[in-house]
């Protein structure tokens, strides 16, 4: 057996191990925060801001699983959309299965957006 691939697979798994902390220390922007690290109006405020971008709709699983109820389904995105509210929060998301994406985000009980919000 070599010892070569052994050490280096150790060494390599204690600075992957190693690495996070520091990282934090320094700039504490460079590292993503998890989702059990940010507030309620953070998480919101990440879905708003990444609204309409591809895998939108993984990270509103991620952040509400469990909490989203659907309320209507309306023509937008590419063919329809569902409208997700989160009870909790008092909070609608307008969801594109198709390509993923959170297209919408309004404060309240919405079951129809307006057709130029959801295009």
């Amino acid at each position: 057996m070599k010892l070569a691939p052994l050490i280096t697979t150790f060494a390599l798994t204690g600075f992957l191990t190693v690495w996070d902390a520091p990282l934090k220390v320094i700039n504490p922007a460079l590292v993503q925060a998890s989702a059990q690290e940010l507030s309620v109006s953070q998480k919101i405020s990440l879905v708003t801001k990444n609204k309409g971008q591809i895998g939108g709709g993984d990270q509103l699983r991620r952040f509400f699983f469990g909490d989203l109820e659907p309320i209507g389904i309306q023509p937008g995105g590419a063919g329809h959309v569902v409208n997700l509210y989160n009870k909790a929060n008092n909070v609608t998301f307008s969801y594109c299965s198709t390509y993923d994406v959170v297209v919408a985000v309004k404060k309240g009980k919405i079951t129809k957006f307006e057709p130029n919000e959801v295009k």
